[in-house]
């Protein structure tokens, strides 16, 4: 096997907000190059760094909004988020689960902190990923697939490595909960100090690692501190991960569709008729109806 090589390590962008209570760091698509077809198909990482949120009666979070043509897939480290969805779904996520939200043939969707966590305050800490669906399968019906931390495949590091946790495609032997319509992986290394993990994953795949805790090596000698971003080459199939201290690296790897992207705004189709097309059939009410 050929040693996978970084390609860039990328620190993290100015922040911005979406709406109230997402104090975000676009990494994808948002810095060069992990544009939505060098990524693919991967086609938004927001990064909502730890930051500290105050104590309100008034939950923050971002109103109705519609979805078309990918999946939403949202993991909470700290911090919990309640959601409503125009086909009357709804529920909490909570730290360390994940909501793999399909939204295809399209809802509206709306996301807030949750009720008692928005009136405690405290520390919110998250990621959100877009994933890209073939051309296929994007007019199938919305499904939701809520993920708890306990559901998830965990692999046992050797001593006191840490571990693996698997939302999907697999790590050794272990296969995570998640199904997916294309071949990925999507893990968190859970690494104490000085502990080491090994991935392997197709030279072909599109793969990054993002350090969402701690400070890591990656193959013995690129350091990639906390809230950096690592994207890898697709020259080889292998690469090491080395906590310097108690760290959590999200890692990211998929086989890119290679089909035409046309995004705009929530909508992420093949042409820029089938966006036209998206936009006409929210104004229509195909999307449901959803109170803000």
């Amino acid at each position: 096997m050929k040693i996978k090589n970084t390609e860039k390590i990328i620190s993290p962008p100015p922040v911005h907000f979406v709406g109230d209570g997402f104090r975000v760091h676009n990494f994808i698509p948002g810095v060069y190059p992990l544009t939505m077809a060098r990524m693919d198909p991967f086609l938004l990482l927001d990064y909502n760094s730890k930051y500290y949120f105050s104590p309100t009666d008034k939950p923050r979070g971002v109103g109705v909004h519609p979805h078309r043509g990918f999946e939403t897939v949202s993991i909470a480290y700290k911090g919990r988020i309640a959601h409503h969805d125009s086909f009357g779904n709804s529920g909490v996520i909570g730290e360390g689960d994940v909501q793999w939200m399909t939204a295809s043939s399209g809802l509206l969707h709306k996301e807030y902190h949750e009720k008692e966590f928005a009136r405690a305050g405290g520390d919110f800490h998250m990621v959100q990923l877009w994933v890209n669906l073939p051309a296929k399968d994007k007019m199938t019906p919305p499904k939701y697939q809520p993920i708890t931390n306990d559901q998830m495949g965990r692999y046992i590091l050797h001593g006191d490595d840490g571990i693996i946790e698997v939302i999907a495609g697999s790590y050794r032997d272990v296969k995570g909960p998640a199904s997916t319509f294309t071949p990925m992986a999507l893990m968190n290394a859970r690494l104490n100090a000085g502990g080491k993990a090994e991935f392997e994953f197709p030279s072909a795949y599109n793969t990054a690692a993002l350090v969402v805790e701690g400070s890591v090596l990656v193959n013995g000698t690129e350091k990639v501190p906390s809230d950096h971003f690592a994207l890898f080459s697709n020259d080889g199939e292998q690469f090491t991960i080395e906590a310097q201290e108690d760290s959590i690296v999200l890692i990211l790897s998929g086989e890119p569709i290679r089909e035409p992207i046309a995004a705009h705004g929530p909508f992420v189709m093949n042409t820029r008729t089938e966006i036209y097309q998206a936009f006409e059939d929210v104004e229509s009410g195909k999307f449901g109806h959803l109170e803000d």
